[in-house]
């Protein structure tokens, strides 16, 4: 890392050991931190990239950002530039200016060449998402979204694998004792390595992101939705029969297949296969789960784009 007098120190706050998880199950906030004025402390931290949870405080003048050695921040992924993107200070608040590379940068999912960071706003940059957090009580943001991050996934912002494991614990003991029914869904994107080859790593993490914003907003409050690892979800959805869930599957499955994804000006066709399972039959959570992924392989087998698992009555 540069020594530069001009870069933004860095504090070694690398938590990619708190996570069990991998490079598919990183994990970040779920939630946006209030707007506060310019006025505080500021830093940026690292929600889903290779140093997971590290904290870069905004002290000095400007930092830069790229894969190469001299930035201030060196983020090692081909997706991004050798000189990146900027976060420089000015009279007004802190500012992100992009240092014409090549697959751009983002704030909150907007390409910016220069913009006035808020605090609680996401800095794309390639592969990886800097959260910004500015404020009095800088310190307890930062413990908060580190606490967030063992359970939301950074990329999708929905929970993540760890706490869907939690939560279907819970549905299960709760749903066996007063004998309520209970539906496990497992799905993923069909021929999603070919997405990512044909159009590349970045496309993939816009059509993983914009699937789980579509199904997201079909979700009822007392369901879980969660990333499960790679490309792969689930749904958790407590009081309701297997025929209800396999509808509610039908549904999504064909909101994603009539649903334009355009990445860079290329429509990009995207297709799910899902697996469906009740707990009528399942007592453990590694049994259910089972059950749910291999209706899913069975949908995968049977051509893709489909629902298996629907029980008869």
């Amino acid at each position: 890392m540069s020594t530069r007098s001009h870069g933004f120190p860095e504090e070694h706050r690398d938590f990619a050991s708190m996570g069990h998880q991998d490079e598919d199950t990183r994990v970040s906030a779920v939630s946006r931190i209030v707007d506060r004025p310019v006025s505080g402390e500021s830093c940026l931290v690292m929600i889903y990239g290779p140093t997971l949870g590290r904290r870069f405080p905004l002290e000095n003048e400007f930092l830069t950002i790229g894969r190469g050695g001299d930035n201030d921040m060196v983020i090692d992924m081909d997706n991004v530039s050798r000189g990146h993107a900027k976060v420089a200070k000015r009279d007004d608040g802190i500012y992100v200016e992009d240092l014409a590379s090549t697959n751009g940068t983002y704030v909150n999912d907007i390409e910016v060449k220069s913009d006035r960071l808020r605090n609680g706003d996401l800095l794309k940059i390639g592969g990886a998402i800097l959260k910004f957090i500015q404020g009095g009580n800088i310190e307890a943001q930062y413990h908060e979204e580190i606490y967030r991050m063992t359970i939301i996934d950074g990329l999708t912002q929905i929970h993540n694998k760890r706490y869907f494991l939690e939560f279907l614990d819970r549905e299960m003991a709760r749903c066996s004792r007063y004998d309520r029914p209970l539906s496990l869904v497992m799905f993923d994107v069909d021929h999603f390595k070919k997405l990512n080859d044909t159009f590349g790593h970045l496309a993939g993490d816009y059509v993983l992101k914009t699937l789980a914003g579509l199904v997201s907003k079909q979700i009822r409050k007392e369901e879980l939705f969660a990333r499960y690892g790679g490309e792969e979800f689930s749904i958790i959805m407590p009081e309701t029969p297997g025929k209800k869930a396999g509808i509610f599957c039908d549904k999504i499955r064909r909101i994603i297949e009539t649903t334009p994804f355009t990445y860079e000006n290329k429509e990009v066709k995207v297709t799910i296969s899902i697996g469906l399972a009740t707990m009528a039959k399942h007592r453990e959570t590694l049994s259910f789960i089972k059950a749910a992924d291999e209706m899913l392989y069975l949908a995968k087998a049977n051509g893709r784009n489909r629902v298996e698992g629907i029980p008869d009555e």
